[in-house]
C-alpha cells in the first residue's frame, strides 16, 4: 500500500545534458509494476458539469486539507483535471488526478527533471500525492489558463501578430524546448495546445504524460531494422480499400478546422479534446505502458505525439529517435505562428507524409540517409514530386530569416536539425523589430471564452476507431502506382 502522505521534494541534482547530436538515446529504464490503473472512473457526484468523471478526489483528505477543488476543468479516460486553489496563500492550482500509478510517476520523474534547470517557461510540480489501493495519484501543477493555439487564434483573427510579439512568442517556445533538453527530456508531444500560458503572458511547456528522460546508448543498439522487401497489388484493390477508410472518416473542413492542432495521435488513448476548456486537453495517453508503449528493453515507440507534429521517422515507424523528434514538432509551431495555419494538416498518417512530401519533396536516401530502413518505409510509396511547394511558398509574406529559421529544423535528416539552443541565437532574433518584453504581450482572453469551435466540431475532425491508418492496414505490401501510392492487403 502506498504511503498517501503529500511528497515533499528535496534539492534536485541536475541530471547529465546529451549533447544534441544525431545519435539516438533510449528511454531510461524503470521497473514496470504489473498492476493495471486500479479503478474504472465513476459518474461525478454532483451536477454541473456532465458527463463520467472521477470524483474521487474529494474523498482526499490528505489533498483536500491543503487545496480547494474548484471544479472539473477536463476529463479523459486515464486522468481527470479539477480547477484548484492552494489553501495556504490562495495560489491557483491545476489538480490532475492520473488513474496509472506508472505513469503518474513518470510524469513526476519527467517534470522533476526539468525543474532542475529552473526555467520560467516549464511547468511546474508543486506536489505529488501517491494513491493507494483505491485512490489515484494526483499531481498539482501551476494554473495556467490559456494555451499557444489561443494566441494562433487570436492572430488569425487580427490579420496577424506583430512582428515583435511574434518573436517573444517563439523565443519563449524555444527556451522552454531548450530547457527539457537540457534536463535529458524528449518531451514527445510537443504542440500549440500543450504550450500554456499565464494571464500576463509567460508561456511554459506543460503535459509531459508522454515525455521520456534519456540516456545514451551504445551505437549499435540503436540501427535502423532492416529494410522490407515491398510487393505488388492491384489497383482495385488499392482504390476498394483507400475507399472504405475514407468512408469511415468524418472530418470537417480544414481550413474551418485549421486553428485547432491536429488532435489525432496513433495512441488511441490520447484523445480527450471533446472538452473545448480543458488546459490539458489531448494529453492523457495513460494506458500506453501496459498495451503500446515503451518497450521495457529501452526502445521507444513510433506511436507518440499529435499526427500534424509528427516528425517523419515517426510516421515511418521508427523506434529508436532522439530529441530531434521535439525539433521537428518545434519547427511544424513555429511554421504555424509565422502563418496562422497548421503547415501539415494532415487527416491520415498517409496524407500527413503526402502533405509533408508535396512541400519538401520526396524522402530519399540522399536527403534522410538510413530512411529506407524504418520499419514502415517500404509499405506505402509516393511518386515522385517533381516541383514541391517549398517552405517559402508555404510562409507567405514571411521574411527570408523567418522563413530560413524554420528550415533549419523541417529537416528530413534528424541529425541536421538545429537544436533549440542554438536556436536561440539565430540572427532572425537580433533584427528590427526587436522582440517585446513579455509584459507588452497581447494575452488572449481565457480558453474558451470566445471559441469559435464547438466540442462536437472538433470530435468530428478526429480519427474515428483508427490508431494509424498504415498500422490498420496490417501486414501489407506496397508498390507504385500512377495514382500516386498503393496497397496490397
Amino acid at each position: 500500500m502506498h504511503d498517501n502522505t503529500p511528497t515533499v521534494w528535496p534539492q534536485i541534482p541536475k541530471p547529465s545534458r546529451p549533447a544534441h547530436s544525431s545519435s539516438s538515446f533510449p528511454v531510461k529504464s524503470r521497473e514496470k509494476t504489473n498492476s493495471s490503473p486500479r479503478r474504472t472512473p465513476i459518474p461525478m457526484a454532483i451536477g454541473g458539469g456532465g458527463g463520467g468523471g472521477s470524483w474521487s478526489i474529494h474523498g482526499r483528505p490528505d489533498v483536500t486539507s491543503r487545496y480547494d477543488v474548484l471544479g472539473r476543468a477536463g476529463s479523459g479516460a486515464y486522468a481527470d483535471v479539477y480547477r484548484g486553489r492552494r489553501r495556504s496563500d490562495g495560489a491557483p492550482v491545476a489538480l490532475k488526478e492520473v488513474h496509472d500509478a506508472v505513469s503518474a510517476q513518470r510524469e513526476a520523474d519527467a517534470l522533476l527533471a526539468a525543474a532542475s534547470e529552473s526555467s520560467p517557461h516549464v511547468i511546474t510540480l508543486l506536489d505529488h500525492f501517491p494513491g493507494g489501493d483505491h485512490d489515484d495519484d494526483v499531481l498539482v501543477l501551476e494554473w495556467l489558463p490559456l494555451d499557444l493555439a489561443a494566441v494562433v487564434r487570436e492572430g488569425r483573427r487580427a490579420g496577424g501578430l506583430p512582428a515583435g510579439q511574434l518573436k517573444r512568442w517563439m523565443l519563449q517556445v524555444i527556451e522552454g524546448v531548450a530547457a527539457c533538453h537540457r534536463a535529458g527530456l524528449v518531451h514527445r508531444d510537443l504542440k500549440p495546445g500543450n504550450l500554456l500560458i499565464s494571464e500576463d503572458g509567460v508561456l511554459k511547456v506543460a503535459d509531459f504524460g508522454q515525455a521520456r528522460i534519456l540516456q545514451e546508448q551504445a551505437s549499435d543498439e540503436t540501427e535502423i531494422p532492416a529494410a522490407q522487401e515491398p510487393e505488388t497489388l492491384t489497383a482495385a484493390d488499392y482504390l476498394h480499400e483507400i475507399d472504405q477508410l475514407r468512408a469511415k472518416s468524418t472530418y470537417g473542413d480544414v481550413d474551418r478546422m485549421s486553428l485547432q492542432d491536429g488532435n489525432t495521435s496513433c495512441l488511441a488513448t490520447c484523445s480527450t479534446a471533446d472538452i473545448d476548456d480543458d488546459p490539458f486537453r489531448a494529453s492523457y495517453s495513460y494506458d500506453a505502458e501496459e498495451d503500446i508503449g515503451d518497450e521495457e528493453s529501452g526502445a521507444f515507440t513510433s506511436c507518440v505525439g499529435t499526427r500534424w507534429f509528427r516528425a517523419p521517422e515517426l510516421l515511418y515507424g521508427s523506434t529508436s529517435y532522439g530529441q530531434e523528434i521535439d525539433l521537428w514538432s518545434l519547427g511544424c509551431i513555429l511554421a504555424e505562428l509565422l502563418s496562422l495555419e497548421p503547415i501539415f494538416p494532415g487527416q491520415s498518417d498517409i496524407d500527413q507524409i503526402g502533405r509533408i512530401i508535396g512541400v519538401l519533396g520526396n524522402i530519399t536516401e540522399e536527403s534522410f540517409p538510413g530512411c529506407s530502413n524504418l520499419p514502415d518505409y517500404n509499405k506505402i510509396f509516393f511518386s515522385k514530386v517533381e516541383k514541391p511547394t517549398g517552405l517559402k511558398a508555404s510562409l507567405p509574406n514571411r521574411s527570408a530569416s523567418e522563413v530560413s529559421i524554420v528550415k533549419r529544423l523541417l529537416c528530413y535528416d534528424p541529425a541536421k536539425r538545429a537544436s533549440a539552443s542554438d536556436l536561440l541565437n539565430d540572427p532572425y532574433f537580433t533584427e528590427e523589430p526587436l522582440p517585446v518584453p513579455t509584459e507588452a504581450l497581447q494575452v488572449p482572453a481565457s480558453k474558451g471564452e470566445d471559441d469559435d469551435s464547438s466540442a462536437e466540431e472538433w470530435g468530428n475532425y478526429r480519427d474515428g476507431d483508427s490508431d494509424s491508418d498504415i498500422d490498420e492496414f496490417g501486414s501489407m505490401d506496397v508498390t507504385k502506382t500512377d495514382k500516386g501510392f498503393s496497397i496490397r492487403f
